[in-house]
């Protein structure tokens, strides 16, 4: 008994201590706590957030938040104070973001504030400087939620009912990149997205109609009320369904002039999101302030895909191209960076990496921020950014600027501290296609250096067709005779190694083997005789021939390769001549031919005589397009089917 109790004891011991020992793995992400104090109809809002998780080597880790107040407005400030205007319940969201920090972003819960009772009066003053906005809580990331607000603005000096459209998923990216998992609307918008548009021209040139689901069609003047909008609004809308693949209509009804309002959407990547952190995605708003005109505002919105929250980084919408249309393309490489001190930056250097692919001597500045000129030759005073270049670098000055730092005291604005390049390239006259990686190391004032992420230009696969024809020479067979043409497949233009799959059609003649049998007969004149049957065979065929080998561009001249080789007969035509030849006499005599018999059979097959083997092969020529001759080896795994091979190949 009492062993048997020691051994309970022993294992109840052993099972607790192993619990306690190997604690089990949190998986879930932190969560932000709202917290919020009143006074009347003005509320005081901050939040209380989980404890950040420094990222080696990363300046300060640190939250930034995005704030909506349940009302149509939002904030970025970490404790933002916001007054109400109309007593009822609003809906507090918040989303934190962690910077400089591994893990996931935490979640919040919404938090319910009742205003009891407020006066609905508007003393905001208007922060919209343009008729149409686009803003976002923070860069895309896969797994993660984004917060895009699409911000509008009744610049008229009339009351105004119009149209809202934003469109996302871009159709270059095979995969649908975002889900629409919520929109928030506070004055009262309308969805109707499943009111289909269709453009129609009435009899009066100088309208058009919109027909649609409901009753009444929308109707749009040609009449032009703002010379600085876009007036060709179903070119718009069909220039835009054409380059995404998701869109959402909004209509907005009794917006006084000078008003802003706010739409808010939560857009849920996919777990097909595209992964390129050097990627550059879109979404594309579309303003009709008026349904009786079609003047409209156009808005796109660059946003860079991340694996983790950084404000230093570097992106580019050159992260696929077509390398057969790449002459025509000017890629564009975009650089930001945040001051995260505890004081303002005055000089900021960004050294970037340029491929060889690219030509320095074409950098063009598209925009900057802090705004300023572009640096004199001459020595001047006054804020400018100055390029200058090395052999691998182009280097980005800005010089007497003022960037505050994020840590600095009364700086409430988190925007205000980030900064950017954003500049377009040539490619150089003779470059190959090759993926590239470059970066940005960033430098402000006498600091050490940030080093942002690589931005990787890669190209398209492409399909090259090429054309092929040729002689084959079996020297292991009789009279042969073979001549092909085919087709060959391949990526275009590849550097160096590369696949390539062929389908080669060939006629080819030989003789096969000769068969001579002699037996002794029986003579018509009674005496002993013998017979001699000779048996000729030859062969017409239709051949099927599939390679596929992985070659290797020496130079733009110079091709080996190397695969393995499918063939069969995909027609055969066999035929047998027996001549049969009677002597009077025995075989070792000089004999008399009594008679001579000749018959031709032909047997017809197909889908015959499979084969495999290896080929190794050299190429000269224009290697990468164009025009090549050719030299290959088969070696059939069958006896008697090795050949060599003379071919003329053209890819396209």
């Amino acid at each position: 008994m009492k062993t048997c109790f020691s051994i309970i004891l022993f294992l109840t011991t052993t099972l607790m201590f192993s619990q306690t020992a190997t604690p089990s793995t949190d998986t879930t992400r932190g969560q932000s706590e709202i917290n919020y104090s009143k006074v009347n109809n003005t509320v005081t809002i901050n939040a209380k957030t989980p404890e950040l998780l420094q990222t080696a080597g990363a300046p300060k880790a640190f939250y930034t938040y995005f704030w909506e107040f349940g009302d149509g407005s939002y904030s970025r400030e970490a404790q933002p104070k916001h007054t109400y205007k109309k007593a009822k319940d609003y809906d507090v969201r918040l989303w934190t973001t962690n910077m400089y920090s591994s893990g996931k972003p935490p979640v919040s819960r919404p938090k319910k504030i009742r205003i009891d009772a407020a006066t609905d009066t508007d003393n905001s003053s208007a922060s919209l400087t343009t008729a149409l906005d686009l803003v976002r809580n923070r860069e895309p990331m896969p797994e993660e939620d984004i917060v895009v607000v699409m911000r509008y603005k009744n610049t008229k000096d009339y009351e105004t009912n119009g149209t809202l459209h934003l469109f996302y998923n871009e159709a270059q990216f095979k995969a649908d990149n975002f889900e629409m998992s919520d929109a928030r609307f506070y004055h009262n918008e309308k969805d109707i997205s499943s009111s289909e548009v269709i453009v129609a021209n009435d009899i009066v040139n100088t309208d058009y109609f919109y027909a649609s689901t409901t009753r009444q069609p929308y109707q749009f003047k040609t009449i032009v009320q703002d010379s600085t909008e876009r007036l060709n609004l179903p070119l718009t809308l069909a220039e835009s369904q054409a380059k995404y693949r998701a869109s959402q209509t909004i209509a907005f009804k009794n917006m006084k002039p000078n008003e802003e309002r706010n739409l808010f959407y939560t857009l849920k990547t996919t777990p097909e999101m595209i992964k390129d952190t050097s990627a550059i995605v879109t979404i594309r708003g579309v303003y009709v302030p008026d349904d009786n005109y079609q003047n409209h505002k156009v808005k796109d919105m660059e946003m860079e895909i991340v694996t983790s929250h950084d404000p230093n980084k570097m992106s580019s919408n050159a992260t696929f191209l077509n390398y057969r249309l790449v002459r025509y393309k000017t890629p564009k490489f975009k650089i930001k960076f945040q001051n995260n001190g505890e004081g303002p930056a005055t000089t900021i250097r960004l050294e970037t990496d340029i491929p060889e692919m690219f030509d320095k001597s074409s950098i063009r500045v598209e925009d900057m921020y802090p705004k300023c000129k572009i640096c004199p030759k001459e020595v001047v005073q006054y804020s400018c950014l100055d390029t200058t270049f090395t052999d691998t670098q182009a280097i980005f000055t800005f010089k007497n600027i003022y960037l505050p730092g994020s840590e600095q005291k009364q700086v409430k604005d988190y925007d205000s501290t980030k900064g950017f390049v954003k500049y377009s390239i040539k490619f150089s006259d003779d470059f190959h296609k090759k993926k590239t990686k470059s970066r940005t190391a960033i430098i402000f004032d006498k600091n050490d250096p940030i080093i942002t992420n690589y931005s990787t230009t890669r190209f398209l696969p492409g399909i090259s067709i090429g054309a092929k024809t040729g002689y084959n020479s079996y020297s292991d067979l009789q009279d042969s005779k073979s001549y092909f043409i085919g087709t060959t497949v391949s990526p275009y233009k590849s550097y160096r190694w590369y696949w390539q799959v062929e389908l080669l059609n060939s006629f080819h003649s030989y003789k096969g083997n000769t068969t001579v049998r002699e037996e002794n007969i029986d003579s018509p004149t009674g005496l002993f005789g013998f017979q001699r049957t000779t048996t000729e065979q030859s062969y017409d065929n239709i051949d099927w021939e599939i390679p596929v080998l992985v070659r290797y561009n020496i130079n733009n001249y110079i091709g080996l390769g190397a695969g393995l080789q499918g063939a069969f007969s995909v027609s055969e035509q066999k035929t047998e001549h027996i001549k049969v030849e009677q002597y009077e006499g025995q075989q070792s005599e000089i004999n008399l031919l009594m008679n001579t018999f000749e018959t031709e059979n032909e047997i017809t097959n197909s889908f015959t005589h499979f084969r495999t083997g290896l080929l190794i092969e050299a190429t000269a020529g224009f290697a990468r397009i164009g025009p090549t001759a050719g030299l290959r080896y088969v070696f059939n795994f069958k006896e008697d089917y090795n050949y060599l091979q003379l071919y003329a190949l053209w890819k396209f």
